[in-house]
């Protein structure tokens, strides 16, 4: 059983990290930000409550982001540890993952933070598109579509999502950087933080990443 925490600003890679380690290990990735969009998705109350937040770069209240957590910590598929992806995201979502687990006779045994300049978020973060119709990501610079504004896998159109605006990056990183970055500083006290150069290629943090991994067992 291993439960592993992804830390890094926005646009620092770790959703893609994650699903490349969830194939490897393999444990199911969490992610808060796919936990709101389900929700929201499906009309719950907490994801209509997460949506407002999210729309303006904010972080979403640690109450409706822990119950989330705890509903999917919940199924079958968790039992073996879980790769958690986006979250915790502040010290006391952090604190309260910790006694989450404990009652579940666990805790977290790795915090990987992946490292990158702001200059390089920005980049990356400016540049991402979504399909209207099954949300296949793209990006002009890393992941172009073949033809301008289309889906590759469906035909319909590209669309940047009020979350990707440049002008919510910006916040997005901003928000990181004051309430998120002091989470490297509390796994850090625990021992089990590693860091992990994200400039490199994609497959370079990914070794990175299964080396933390493995000397952790």
């Amino acid at each position: 059983m291993m439960d592993i925490v992804l830390l890094g600003a926005p646009g620092a890679g770790k959703g893609t990290q994650a699903e490349l380690l969830r194939e490897w290990l393999p444990i199911p990735r969490v992610s808060s930000g796919d936990l709101f969009r389900a929700a929201l998705e499906a009309g719950t109350p907490l994801g209509l409550k997460a949506k407002s937040y999210m729309d303006r770069g904010d972080l979403v209240p640690d109450q409706i982001t822990i119950e989330m957590v705890a509903d999917r910590l919940a199924r079958p598929d968790c039992k073996d540890g879980v790769i958690f992806d986006g979250f915790p995201r502040t010290v006391a979502q952090a604190q309260a993952l910790d006694r989450l687990l404990s009652t579940m006779g666990r805790q977290i045994d790795l915090a990987v933070y992946i490292r990158v300049s702001e200059q390089t978020l920005l980049e990356r973060l400016g540049g991402r598109w979504t399909c209207r119709a099954h949300g296949h990501v793209y990006h002009r610079l890393y992941n172009p579509e073949q033809v301008p504004g289309i889906c590759d896998i469906d035909g319909s159109e590209l669309y940047q999502r009020e979350d990707d605006t440049p002008e919510t990056q910006l916040r997005r990183i901003q928000v990181y950087l004051d309430q998120t970055a002091p989470l490297r500083e509390h796994y850090l006290k625990k021992g089990i933080l590693v860091e992990i150069d994200g400039e490199q290629d994609i497959m370079a943090v990914q070794g990175d990443l299964r080396a933390a991994v493995r000397q952790s067992v």
